[in-house]
């Protein structure tokens, strides 16, 4: 099967540095395997998302040689086919409204829980304008795979009980939207940070709902502080430096941050060092390593 990898960042800001390491992650495992890479802007939430934000990282991802022969998604293009996701899974009836507030799964994620309905939403008469949507999973088959990094993923429709498709803001969620793009653009690989773990296995559940191939997944390592804060929540988190002056350097630093071979010095432009990291990658200097240290 030929590789289809993609990058995916939702323009709310600019491209940091941990973000900056998905995007190589994903574009040097696609050239290893002599592969296609898309890239599609998931900017569904009108009220975050920013064109100029789009347009930078488009540009920053251009400078670093990051490029695609495949044309740009974007997801807010995309409406119908997630509309009639949706109306696929509402043909099992298994669709329900939830009021459960985002205050409430919160406390309970805090605790370890599963983010499902809390309550009885299912079996109430719920105001739609005032709940989001949610597909319930309990009839589905537990299924696992194997991270390509992290070991076992397993989906467990006893403990995943349910999954939001439609937000109470009436955009559509996360979850459905990459399942449908990934399905459509035939995405044979995931490769993204770990911080997107644990989403993997609601994607399984939707997957064998919507009877679509499930990719194989490669979780890469999340830059952290050295006090642990996860970079992209952090003040640090500063937008990349796509000067031509620093972009070697950036990408050195990136290459170290994933343990990779140190390109020679005479690797100056990013395509060059692109070049002599894709035909080393080695995914297992990585290899069950959720995080990496900025020091």
């Amino acid at each position: 099967m030929h590789y289809r990898g993609r990058f995916a960042p939702s323009p709310t800001g600019l491209l940091h540095q941990g973000s900056l390491l998905a995007a190589v992650g994903s574009f040097l495992d696609s050239a290893h395997n002599q592969g296609s890479w898309l890239l599609r802007i998931e900017d569904l939430d009108a009220a975050r998302c920013r064109d100029e934000f789009t347009s930078g990282i488009l540009a920053t991802l251009e400078s670093f040689a990051l490029s695609s022969l495949l044309a740009v998604q974007h997801q807010s293009a995309r409406t119908n086919l997630y509309d009639a996701a949706l109306a696929e899974l509402s043909a099992s009836g298994r669709l329900f409204h939830c009021r459960c507030t985002r205050r409430e799964l919160a406390a309970l994620q805090a605790t370890d829980a599963e983010p499902c309905c809390l309550g009885d939403c299912r079996t109430r008469e719920i105001n739609p304008a005032e709940a989001s949507l949610r597909f319930d999973l309990t009839h589905l088959a537990p299924c696992e795979l194997q991270d390509r990094s992290l070991g076992s993923i397993r989906f467990d429709p006893n403990i995943h009980r349910d999954v939001i498709v439609k937000r109470r803001d009436g955009v559509i969620a996360y979850h459905l939207a990459v399942v449908v793009d990934d399905a459509d653009a035939g995405i044979t690989d995931v490769v993204r940070g770990a911080d997107l773990l644990q989403a993997t296995v609601w994607q399984l559940g939707l997957q064998q709902a919507l009877a679509v191939a499930t990719p194989r997944y490669l979780h890469l390592p999340v830059i952290i502080e050295p006090d642990g804060q996860k970079l992209s929540k952090s003040r640090r988190s500063i937008a990349v430096d796509s000067d031509v002056a620093t972009l070697a350097a950036s990408l050195r630093r990136v290459l170290q941050l994933l343990r990779q071979d140190d390109p020679p010095a005479s690797a100056r432009t990013p395509r060059e060092i692109l070049q002599f990291a894709a035909a080393r990658w080695n995914t297992g200097r990585f290899r069950g390593l959720h995080s990496v240290s900025t020091d």
